[in-house]
């Protein structure tokens, strides 16, 4: 009995929708850049759709490796897939991603966050790249 309500909570908050006569808030939390014009338009959107934000200035409050990881499985992308390959930093690595281990990748990432592809939005066990940043709408109630 108590897993089956456990799924039902689950799947209601999935789904956006709360239990008969319950109401789930979701947090959204968004990974952002003030000086990305992307970041700053997908802030814009979630603070018209009047939810709670959560802002993350991850150049100021680094992910560490752990943090990057569990948001990787929520985007259901790899590392290479999130890095910024055009920026300065990488091009300093001298390699190609393709000849980078993914803990490498990462560790880069952790180690220089302007690596990392703006802005993130994550609802609840959902997240999406706002490039360009009205993907977000999917995301809203």
């Amino acid at each position: 009995m108590r897993r089956d309500l456990s799924v039902l909570l689950i799947t209601a908050y999935n789904k956006r929708q709360a239990p008969k006569g319950r109401s789930l808030k979701i947090m959204y939390t968004i990974y952002h850049n003030p000086r990305c014009s992307k970041s700053r338009q997908a802030l814009e959107i979630l603070q018209k759709a009047k939810v709670e934000i959560e802002i993350v200035r991850y150049l100021e409050q680094p992910l560490n490796e752990e943090q990057l990881r569990a948001l990787l499985d929520q985007l259901s992308m790899t590392a290479e897939q999130l890095i910024r390959k055009g920026e300065d930093e990488f091009k300093q690595l001298k390699k190609s991603v393709d000849v980078l281990s993914e803990k490498q990748i990462i560790q880069a990432m952790v180690n220089n966050p302007k690596l990392i592809e703006r802005p993130i939005v994550v609802a609840g066990n959902n997240a999406i790249v706002g490039r360009p940043p009205e993907n977000i709408r999917s995301l809203l109630p």
